[in-house]
């Protein structure tokens, strides 16, 4: 299979139900995450901080509906009271300050997708993990049950790899990252380049397309489509044969959130390694710095800081103006 496994952790690390802490509840994932947790009863959440846009009425909110054992003041507070931390905060400029607790305390980090925005966010994340941190990620449509299935299918059935494409839809770095770790999960690291091939419009809606070419000489083309939710759709041409899968929306965070446990409970696991989850951030950079040169192919290794970059905070700013009460 091609998509990395992490190493075992020693049996017996965590308790038999494992303990979660959730940072800032701004999206539907706390709520659907813990739907999962409930239902496979392998781990909950057991506290909440938020120091983001969600109130205070909502706070408790989430504290009732899951039975959190507390709301604690400050982000070691929390780390002390976990297994692992759940950074969902949808600024992804604050996952890195959310996540230093944590891994100050020796647990490990979840950061929801997308893992951060920027080149220097992803150099920090790499000198964390030279220096022990552990950092899950990212996005469950690396992990789709579809890509399971396909990638289980022997070689010399399905035929190897050659090329992938794939949609995504809502907007273009906070769902368009989702398609970019599909791709990643199914074909594996070594992304060198990434072209801008064009724009389709109608009205105020608009598809992005970009071409990636890989090492090993694989390519995929993904588009994103900023305006309209769209579905996460692969197509897989090897060298035998055309897969193609629309990816399961229900079923998506029962495929990370059984990821997550396997690996607490020091079983076999699909989660990526952080250089692949950085690798699918950068890929993302290298399209918008492409776009930005006109279409020029931007290579993943001259990536600089002042190329075009995500603002996670304007990302924010946007989310929470439109945000529906969940709680």
């Amino acid at each position: 299979m091609r998509t990395e496994s992490r190493k075992r952790r020693p049996k017996g690390v965590f308790a038999s139900m494992i303990r979660i802490g959730a940072v800032n509840i701004d999206t539907s994932h706390p709520l659907g995450f813990g739907e999962v947790m409930e239902r496979s009863g392998r781990a909950r959440y057991v506290g909440v901080y938020n120091d983001s846009f969600r109130p205070d009425s909502e706070v408790d909110g989430f504290i009732r509906r899951f039975g959190l054992e507390k709301r604690c003041e400050t982000l070691e507070e929390l780390a002390s009271l976990c297994d692992i931390g759940f950074v969902h905060g949808c600024d992804w400029d604050d996952h890195l300050r959310c996540a230093a607790p944590f891994l100050a305390q020796g647990k490990p980090v979840f950061i929801d997708k997308p893992l951060v925005g920027n080149l220097a966010d992803c150099r920090r994340v790499e000198e964390l993990v030279r220096g022990g941190a552990v950092i899950l990620g990212a996005s469950s449509a690396r992990y789709a049950y579809e890509i399971q299935q396909f990638l289980a299918l022997p070689e010399s059935e399905r035929g190897e790899i050659v090329t992938v494409f794939g949609t995504a839809g809502v907007d273009e770095f906070n769902y368009g990252i989702h398609i970019a770790e599909a791709i990643g999960g199914s074909l594996g690291t070594g992304a060198q380049s990434v072209r801008f091939m064009g724009r389709g419009a109608a009205a105020d809606k608009y598809a992005e397309s970009y071409f990636v070419q890989f090492a090993n000489g694989k390519s995929a083309v993904f588009n994103t489509f900023t305006g309209t939710w769209q579905p996460f759709v692969l197509t897989i041409m090897t060298t035998k044969t055309t897969y193609h899968f629309r990816i399961d929306s229900n079923r998506l965070y029962e495929a990370l959130i059984n990821e997550i446990c396997n690996f607490a409970e020091g079983k076999p696991n699909l989660l990526a390694g952080p250089d692949a989850l950085l690798e699918s951030v950068k890929v993302m950079l290298a399209a918008a710095a492409s776009r930005a040169a006109g279409g020029r192919p931007v290579a993943l290794a001259e990536l600089t800081d002042d190329m075009p970059a995500y603002d996670g905070r304007t990302f924010w700013k946007g989310y929470a103006a439109a945000a529906a009460t969940l709680y």
